[in-house]
């Protein structure tokens, strides 16, 4: 069996060189990078885990907790962590918070999960949090002394921004989001906007109702938020009873802004039930666009996030920090875009907009 010295041997570098282009400790030109590669290939070396482990302290695994793996946003999330992880040859492990419904629950398996991570020693943890705004200063706080306790593991605020507590966040903006959603049912003559959001306590989904509430009044609507704003939970089926509710409040509503796609599926089950037709008698818009919002019919008009980029983004400052080894550095923010994507659930005659690419 080769081993280092033989790969040094054959690509004509040091072993240093070899052990810096398998562990990706140092740069390496890619003119040597490329003489490893090709001498590891050829000779079907494989580094051995534990003893590259104990001597760089290191395991080569990140965890992600994630909210609800299950449901139709994250998978394309972990898309683009692994196309960075794998790259730089680490394994994924990943944590989901749900326990089958919103709330207090579900804050205490992720902070279990931390726990469990924090305990394995793995090198780095990008996490979506449910923690109440209530509680956010001193749970944070408390993760980031957790994570720099004993061997330094940084952490990756995913969809909500705790960079005034020094963790790097990537954001998108849901409120500006929301607020495109809303102008364009106004844009399109709707008179009576209703809103079904998730679980209130989420930060995001406050972002997406303030949204929704400033587009309104701007355009010198009045809100009754007792009837025209429904809380939901961002699965279907909370967007179909939803539905059902507004349509005893106001059976004349006209327009509506579902908090997600997936809650938005629920809302056009509901409303064909009922033999109303979309567009023509009410026009729905969601946000996130996934795959599913361009197959249904007619295709969900809907707020596009690069989800895949949320990953990416992420994973490239989480092994920016592990690569650090937690020397200082001004915390990071990014912000990804969003857009609104118009079709024929708002406007009849408008594109598909199938998506072709993510599923």
């Amino acid at each position: 069996m080769a081993g280092i010295k033989d790969v040094a041997v054959k690509a004509g570098v040091s072993i240093s060189t070899v052990s810096n282009v398998i562990n990706n400790t140092k740069y390496v030109s890619p003119e040597l990078r490329r003489k490893v590669e090709d001498a590891v290939r050829d000779l079907s070396y494989q580094a051995n885990p534990a003893a590259r482990s104990m001597k760089s302290k290191r395991t080569g695994i990140i965890g992600v907790i994630t909210v609800d793996m299950c449901g139709m946003f994250y998978p394309y999330v972990m898309k683009g962590i692994y196309s960075v992880a794998n790259e730089r040859g680490y394994q994924v492990v990943i944590c989901d918070s749900n326990v089958g419904n919103q709330g207090e629950s579900d804050f205490q398996r992720e902070k279990e999960l931390f726990q469990n991570l924090l305990r394995s020693q793995v090198d780095g943890i990008i996490f979506t949090s449910v923690v109440p705004k209530s509680m956010e200063e001193r749970y944070i706080r408390w993760l980031i002394e957790a994570a720099e306790e004993g061997k330094y593991i940084p952490i990756v605020s995913t969809e909500r921004d705790f960079t005034k507590y020094g963790v790097d966040s990537i954001t998108f903006d849901g409120r500006r989001g929301a607020y495109k959603a809303v102008e364009h049912l106004i844009n399109c003559e709707c008179k009576k906007i209703c809103h079904i959001t998730g679980p209130s306590h989420m930060d995001i989904v406050n972002d997406r109702m303030n949204g929704y509430i400033e587009a309104m009044e701007d355009a010198g609507f009045v809100i009754d938020r007792n009837t025209m704003i429904v809380e939901g939970n961002f699965s279907h089926q909370s967007g179909y009873e939803g539905m059902k509710k507004i349509l005893e409040y106001i059976p004349d509503v006209d327009g509506v802004f579902a908090g997600n796609d997936q809650m938005a599926v629920g809302i056009m089950k509901s409303l064909k039930e009922s033999k109303i037709n979309v567009p023509e008698d009410i026009k729905i818009v969601g946000f996130d666009d996934v795959y599913v919002s361009s197959v249904l019919e007619p295709p969900l008009t809907t707020v596009h996030i690069e989800k895949k980029e949320i990953g990416i983004a992420a994973a490239k400052i989480l092994f920016d920090r592990i690569d650090e080894g937690g020397r200082e550095r001004a915390v990071h923010r990014e912000v990804i875009d969003t857009q609104l994507v118009i079709r024929q659930s708002t406007v009849k005659d408008a594109p598909a907009g199938w998506i072709s690419t993510e599923w």
